[in-house]
């Protein structure tokens, strides 16, 4: 039996354009200036960048362009999504910012809420994006719901099957009771790999296409912990 169930965002429970619209543009725009303050977290997001970019003699504003090409290219850069979750938290509390989900997400989350499924979030956006999500979602909020938040830096990427085994040992369940929904067909290959059953959600729009083995989704509506993966 399902005990536990664990959601993708984008593309999964919201559109991929209200994450890339909203949220990539909110930060793009403010990513200069919010270096140029030089708080501790910028100081810190900085220095992994010019790490990771292999640039330490990077100024702030080569660091501001480092940061905007991989926002540009999708790329999932730890420190990125750390300067995002930090950017965006103001947005969402003064109200520019929203979270948008599918019509069918949020009914379908609190009815394993209230069935007792534990309720869990693996992205690559930062905890505190997520968190924001969920709390500032558009119909009410929908943290409650969830137990706990996994992303980049906690659980490790998420091609990588040891960050579904990760995942679960924070979770205390073994593998074959937890249900992973994501649109991404290499995430389903490495949660799979880990144990997880697996249901791909492809919807109108979205840019990745349903890929075998995993069975595929259109609605959360037609999914059935009693017999998810099967």
């Amino acid at each position: 039996m399902i005990g536990a169930v664990v959601v993708d965002i984008e593309g999964t429970t919201s559109p991929t354009s209200a994450v890339r619209e909203d949220l990539y543009g909110y930060t793009r725009g403010r990513l200069p200036r919010w270096l140029r303050e030089g708080s501790p977290a910028a100081a810190e997001v900085a220095q992994r960048t010019r790490e990771l970019a292999g640039r330490p003699d990077a100024d702030t504003d080569a660091v501001a362009e480092i940061l905007r090409g991989w926002l540009d290219s999708d790329v999932k850069a730890a420190p990125l999504k750390q300067a995002q979750g930090v950017i965006c938290a103001e947005g969402f509390r003064s109200g520019a910012l929203t979270g948008e989900f599918f019509s069918d997400a949020p009914p379908a989350l609190r009815r394993w809420h209230d069935q007792g499924i534990g309720l869990y979030v693996y992205s690559s956006g930062s905890v505190r994006n997520q968190r924001d999500w969920f709390t500032f979602a558009r119909d009410g909020g929908l943290a409650p719901l969830i137990s706990d938040w996994f992303d980049l830096a906690n659980a490790g990427a998420k091609k990588d099957p040891e960050s579904y085994r990760t995942i679960a040992a924070a979770i205390g369940l073994p593998g074959p009771r937890i249900l992973f929904l994501s649109d991404h067909p290499d995430e389903l290959d490495a949660a799979a790999e880990a144990g997880w059953r697996v249901l791909g959600v492809t919807r109108a729009g979205e840019p990745n296409s349903p890929r075998a083995p995993h069975r595929w989704i259109n609605d959360f509506a037609e999914v059935d912990l009693s017999a998810a993966g099967d």
